[in-house]
């Protein structure tokens, strides 16, 4: 019988205190452990976020206290986890968008930096941030018999992110985000995460953030395109189970990802 996974969803209200925000990390880590969950998905700016900020104030490197603490908290609790963060750019002044995960035994095991900068409604991530490199390795872990895929927020708009995931062998598309809020925002992230697991027949755990300036509204939608669970705008730590029998049913049905006559590759 296939394993699945239990993840938890954790919809975190992210201020510009590091400190405290890692005591609300750490009481997410004891919610994913007390419902036995296999991996704990945190927002985009886990670490630190004010939105009057530019953002690079909150950057620290891959070995400061917040992936630190992450280790530390997986470890103790037997929890994955995906979480994003800011680290140093390439000069003053300037971070990359990181996505970091981290097994249940503690080792961080991969990175994803965001490709796609948000320089849309009026925002433009690339004066501050350093974008990732569109050629490197896609972010795939494996948990069970499910292979969990990462991009992050922004990227969810561009579906070539996604079918490079799937082409990855990516069967959960895990977006962590801080969607920015306006005029029609929230419903245009619930109709492209539906989209993304649609064209893709693979579930999308899209994990939002609360606050200020930002959507909340985490959605796991399944590969069928419904959608199995929706948080609302505050803070909110929810649970779910992931089966890959029904997500094989799903894709033999719809074959579609054998059908296609096309395949992505990046930019120059």
């Amino acid at each position: 019988m296939a394993t699945g996974a239990r993840v938890t969803i954790g919809q975190l209200e992210v201020s510009a205190d590091h400190a405290a925000n890692l005591v609300t990390v750490g009481a997410a880590f004891r919610e994913a452990a007390r419902v036995r969950a296999d991996l704990l998905v945190l927002p985009e700016y886990a670490a630190g976020f004010d939105p009057r900020g530019t953002g690079v104030e909150h950057a620290e490197p891959l070995d400061g206290p917040f992936v630190t603490t992450l280790c530390r908290l997986a470890r103790e609790h037997g929890v994955a986890a995906i979480a994003g963060t800011l680290v140093p750019g390439s000069a003053a002044g300037r971070a990359v968008n990181v996505v970091v995960a981290v097994d249940a035994s503690g080792e961080l095991v991969g990175t994803y930096r965001k490709v796609h900068l948000y320089d849309a409604f009026g925002h433009r991530e690339s004066d501050r941030l350093d974008a990732g490199d569109p050629a490197a390795p896609p972010l795939v872990l494996r948990l069970g018999d499910l292979s969990f895929g990462v991009m992050t927020c922004y990227d969810l708009r561009f579906p070539e992110s996604a079918r490079r995931l799937v082409d990855a062998g990516a069967d959960v598309l895990v977006v962590p985000a801080a969607w920015a809020a306006g005029d029609l925002k929230a419903d245009q992230w619930r109709t492209l995460a539906r989209a993304r697991a649609i064209e893709n027949t693979a579930v999308v755990l899209a994990v939002g953030q609360a606050g200020k300036g930002v959507t909340g509204r985490s959605v796991l939608v399944g590969p069928d395109g419904q959608v199995g669970l929706e948080l609302g705008e505050g803070a909110e730590l929810r649970s779910a189970d992931l089966d890959p029998a029904a997500l094989a049913s799903v894709r033999e049905r719809n074959p579609s990802l054998a059908n296609r006559r096309y395949a992505v590759v990046p930019r120059d």
